[in-house]
């Protein structure tokens, strides 16, 4: 078979239980999502979907009640593994996230862009401004915003905050992208546009993306989880998880029968 066919595993999860507290949000979830797909999370709300995706860069270390048991793997490396704040902070930069509401900082388009690069690198002003431009690009956003570079990012309209967040994120040239329900707050036409730009994205990132919208799932997915209570119910590409899924279970969920 040609290599081609047969992407890397970007992230396997094996064995992952996730607590709060007493109360267990994941169960023994086990799953290969490959490179430069767009790999869907769905499930009703609870079910452990967002827990799932914090848990690849380890967001819900900031959570004081939260363990974890079980291994989650990004190109062969342990993310646990990592032990220091310094090197947790490193294990982020390599797994961008986009959050359900789009949170620009309160200053310029252009320093929402360059305030990453700053903290961790030193390279020429010119530099990290021409590396901006060339993500706002790949976001779609710059012919937007060219004439607004140093205005407030805070005034730019919900869909393009959201676009900015995601430009802002590959500034440090992660591998993996995470997003968090990342059209959830967005009107139609802002939507078409995130999803356009993911579909562009895979050919260079790993995407997982968590929806509660089945609809941009089987859009512009390459493969579906169905969570439910904890537990990942059925995983599949995600046209045979919508058309022809394996458990009743499924079914009656993309049917909306539940």
């Amino acid at each position: 078979m040609d290599e081609k066919t047969t992407p890397e595993t970007a992230v396997k999860i094996t064995g992952f239980n996730a607590y709060y507290g007493h109360n267990q949000a994941l169960k023994s979830i086990n799953l290969d999502i490959p490179e430069n797909q767009i790999y869907a999370f769905i499930g009703p709300s609870g079910c452990g979907k967002t827990t799932m995706l914090r848990s690849i860069n380890r967001l819900n270390d900031l959570v004081s009640s939260f363990r974890r048991e079980g291994e989650i793997e990004v190109f062969g490396t342990d993310v646990y593994s990592f032990r220091g704040k310094k090197d947790v902070l490193e294990l982020r930069m390599g797994i961008g996230m986009v959050f359900q509401q789009p949170n620009p900082l309160p200053t310029t388009v252009m320093k929402n862009m360059l305030l990453p690069v700053k903290e961790h690198y030193k390279d020429k002003h010119s530099e990290m401004v021409e590396l901006a431009v060339r993500n706002l690009k790949n976001a779609g956003l710059f012919e937007e915003v060219e004439d607004r570079l140093n205005k407030a990012a805070m005034k730019l309209s919900g869909g393009q905050q959201q676009r900015l967040c995601i430009a802002r994120a590959l500034m440090l040239n992660p591998k993996i992208l995470l997003f968090d329900e990342p059209c959830s707050a967005l009107d139609p036409v802002s939507t078409y546009k995130i999803e356009d730009l993911l579909m562009k994205l895979k050919e260079n990132y790993t995407i997982i993306m968590v929806t509660h919208n089945m609809e941009q799932a089987a859009r512009i997915s390459d493969r579906t989880a169905f969570f439910y209570q904890g537990e990942i119910v059925e995983s599949n590409t995600t046209y045979n998880l919508f058309t022809v899924p394996e458990n009743e279970l499924t079914q009656k969920y993309v049917m909306r029968k539940m």
